[in-house]
């Protein structure tokens, strides 16, 4: 086990090891960026002081029958578990590693290569140790889908082996404050899944700092970097407490297109002992500009370069100290809002703004204004209320989910209150200085979160925002009816998700995994639940979670796709070591229909086939089903004839289908397609993997850019499918990950006829707009033709 890594050691695919901020460092490290040297605590050593200290079990039953809506119990949950952590020791062998790796922090091996140890010792002895930030790094976060902001804590300017040790234990404690528990809880991440690694990296005792967006966040101009400057550390950017500078560079002229100085009344810097001060300003000084020409455009120009090396739009943070730009976090933009608002609306808010300030989420929205100045006061928010504060916190986040707008005196367009707002949808205009003494209680107040402009009453103005990406999808117009030949389905893992998607335009559910009812809700291994006499609460869980979703979207169809853990995942529930056998390779093991037909598994199996042939029993005939991981006809056909004894017998209206994951279906396709089945969905993770030969999750194999969807043996195999399956008059879709990552397969899917795709989503609108402009296209080309 490895307890420490350096940053030349591990890439961005290596979250599990680093965290979301450890592995992101990492690999602008591989690409030569100026990024201040530094070494990670694994979320390995994590882990090992969990267990070698035995307060695992502990904080894990501490932690598992709290309720979203009890705050008090997180809180004092939270509570108990951090002063756990932090009064445990650190383990010695982790504590000996993270000495070690300090004391060489900052010595650079080329220069001392060949010198001998005792030599190298001396060196070491006769220097003083330097100052590092220690940043916590959870392995969900600064992930494409979830920004976890202000989740985790960072400590500055720490010097000294026992001060360094006692910051990582803290940045361990961190993974429980209440504001981590209830983000955890609140998007779905199971506790016991997401660990934290701990970045120590060199401090850059910055004169000047901030945050740069590669894409505009306030209208989505894809042309523009926005850069925030402050003079000082960058905690005072990061945690909304000043109004920066506000500079936006074009990519494609690389000139600065405007600049907004705003003054500066404090500052951030260390003292002589190390302390972190706030340090006063004059209004000369910092009402001056923070970057000059030469620096604003130098750092969009590292902007662009690591947007570029990451291929998506990225929020990165950088500091200046003496004549070089440090970059010392990056991260993918988690949610781009694209909002068309048309100039005569958007001219419909007609009169003098009462108040202005920085449009940092775009939107506009009504409410009545609740200041609060405290977090006692955070209950005063009510759904469709105008939060109107100094700047947000973490904490904030409950208050924050009711409201309809906000409005902050302090803070940046990288701020806390601008992120959140941004990913839950909301309008919200920060650093408008004032907003707390000029409005009052109560005032109806209209937010332009795109102008920045605050109105008194409400104005009626008709919008229109949807989820996308920054990709230009060709031909299709915002604003169409996109009505495609091509289905597009959704995939769906949590029933209660479906309330937040069940307006996007999908066609129906292609794939509704039910693993997540079992481990979410459920818990316990089917065969335990049986041996104690719970099979019927085994059965009810499982129809209830279909039901809920089945209703919502009714009377467009859902696939649920039966169970398909591997036998690790099975021997984490409750009960599920007495019946799970131990196998080296889980993957490519004892999972799918290969269960359901086994004497050790089938009478597990007849319970999620009572679970389907109840909820349809209720009226709800859109649900239908797929089976997982088929290797050969056979098991196919003994699994068709478990279903038909519970029930579930194929016709028009129940359909089944079955996954094409194992390349056998590929190779012979027509003895597969020749079942009594409906036709196949593709499985494009386990397809590809088992067509290269490639472990999916293999970081070594990943940054080699070996897994790869796009391989022509794996379209290949998508194509003999197709084609298969189509003779016999089957439907055929595809439900893995590769049509919401890569345009060109969703083109090759539609130019080899699939009948559908199943998608995540916050792909769906995106996707649907590709699927019309293809289908648009090849229309097009055949009227050109004359075919």
């Amino acid at each position: 086990m490895e307890t420490i890594v350096w940053l030349k050691d591990i890439r961005k695919e290596d979250i599990a090891i680093a965290g979301g901020k450890g592995a992101n460092l990492a690999e602008l490290y591989s690409t030569n960026l100026p990024v201040p040297p530094a070494f990670i605590v694994t979320a390995e050593a994590y882990r090992e002081f969990l267990e070698e200290t035995g307060m695992k079990r502990e904080i894990f039953n501490l932690l598992k029958d709290l309720k979203l809506e009890d705050t008090e119990k997180i809180q004092e949950a939270s509570g108990k578990i951090q002063e756990m952590i932090i009064d445990f020791d650190v383990p010695k062998g982790i504590k000996r590693d993270i000495v070690e790796a300090y004391n060489n922090l900052d010595i650079n091996i080329d220069v001392y290569r060949g010198v001998t140890k005792n030599a190298m010792d001396m060196i070491k002895a006769g220097r003083d140790v330097p100052f590092v930030a220690v940043r916590s790094s959870a392995t969900a976060e600064d992930l494409p889908e979830a920004s976890f902001a202000g989740q985790q804590v960072t400590f500055l300017n720490v010097k000294g082996y026992e001060n360094v040790v006692d910051a990582v234990r803290h940045c361990w404690a961190s993974l429980f404050t209440s504001r981590a528990i209830y983000y955890r809880m609140k998007n779905n991440f199971q506790h016991e899944k997401v660990l934290i690694a701990v970045v120590v990296q060199k401090m850059v005792q910055s004169e000047v700092s901030g945050v740069m967006f590669t894409i505009n966040p306030t209208n989505n101009t894809e042309d523009e970097v926005v850069i925030e400057a402050g003079f000082g550390l960058g905690e005072a950017i990061v945690g909304g407490e000043i109004a920066p500078d506000v500079y936006i560079v074009s990519k494609t002229s690389s000139k600065i297109k405007s600049k907004k100085i705003n003054v500066q009344k404090f500052m951030y810097v260390k003292e002589m002992g190390g302390r972190n001060i706030k340090k006063d300003l004059s209004p000369a000084r910092g009402g001056r500009e923070k970057l000059d020409d030469a620096q604003i455009l130098k750092i969009a120009e590292y902007g662009v370069k690591i947007e570029n090396h990451y291929k998506k739009p990225m929020d990165i943070e950088w500091a200046v100290e003496g004549l070089k730009t440090y970059i010392v976090q990056a991260r993918p933009i988690t949610t781009i809002k694209k909002i068309d608002i048309k100039k005569e609306e958007r001219s419909g808010a007609k009169g003098k703004p009462i108040l202005e300030g920085l449009g940092s989420s775009p939107g506009f929205a009504s409410g009545k204004v609740k200041i609060v100045s405290n977090l006692k006061e955070l209950n005063k928010v009510e759904k469709g209320d105008v939060l109107v504060t100094v700047m947000t916190s973490p904490d904030y986040v409950p208050a924050m989910e009711k409201a309809c707008a906000i409005v902050t005196d302090e803070g940046g367009i990288t701020s806390h209150a601008s992120i959140v707002s941004r990913e839950l949808g909301i309008p919200c205009v920060v650093g408008t200085d004032k907003a707390t003494s000029l409005l009052k209680d109560g005032q109806e107040i209209t937010v332009d979160g795109s102008s920045g402009k605050v109105y008194t009453g409400q104005i009626e103005v008709e919008q229109k925002i949807e989820l996308t990406t920054t990709e230009d999808l060709p031909e299709v117009e915002e604003g169409e009816t996109l009505v495609t030949g091509t289905k597009i389905y959704m995939n769906l893992g949590e029933p209660h998700k479906i309330d937040d998607y069940k307006n996007l335009p999908f066609d129906g559910i292609g794939l509704m995994r039910i693993e997540f009812i079992v481990t979410d809700d459920i818990k316990k291994h089917p065969l335990y639940m049986i041996s104690i006499g719970e099979q019927e609460q085994y059965i009810d869980k499982l129809a209830e979670g279909v039901s809920k979703v089945a209703s919502t979207i009714s009377p467009k169809p859902i696939v649920v796709r039966f169970s398909d853990f591997k036998t690790n995942e099975y021997k984490n529930l409750e009960g599920g070591e007495s019946y799970e056998p131990h196998e080296e390779n889980p993957m490519i093991g004892w999972r799918g229909v290969s269960r359901y037909v086994s004497d050790d598994f089938v009478e597990a199996f007849r319970l999620e086939c009572r679970a389907i042939k109840k909820v349809r029993d209720s009226g709800l005939t859109n649900v239908h089903v797929m089976l997982p991981f088929v290797r050969n006809t056979n098991e196919v056909k003994k699994c068709l004839k478990i279903l038909e004894e519970e029930g579930l017998v194929r016709d028009s209206n129940f359909k089944i289908w079955l996954m094409a994951e194992v390349p056998s279906m590929a190779l012979i396709t027509e003895e597969f397609a020749k079942l009594d089945v409906d036709g196949c969905s593709i499985g494009s993770n386990d397809l590809t993997q088992l067509c290269l030969g490639i472990d999916r999750d293999s970081g070594k194999l990943g940054k080699m850019g070996y897994f790869d969807e796009r391989n022509p043996a794996v379209l290949r195999a998508i194509s003999n499918i197709i084609i298969g399956f189509h003779k016999y008059g089957k439907t055929v879709s595809i439900c893995g990950q590769a049509p919401s990552e890569y345009p060109e397969i969703v083109e090759f899917l539609i130019k080899n006829n699939a009948d559908s795709v199943s998608i995540n989503p916050d792909s769906v609108r995106k996707v649907r707009r590709h699927v019309a402009s293809i289908e648009r296209k090849i229309l097009l080309d055949k009227l050109n033709s004359g075919n």
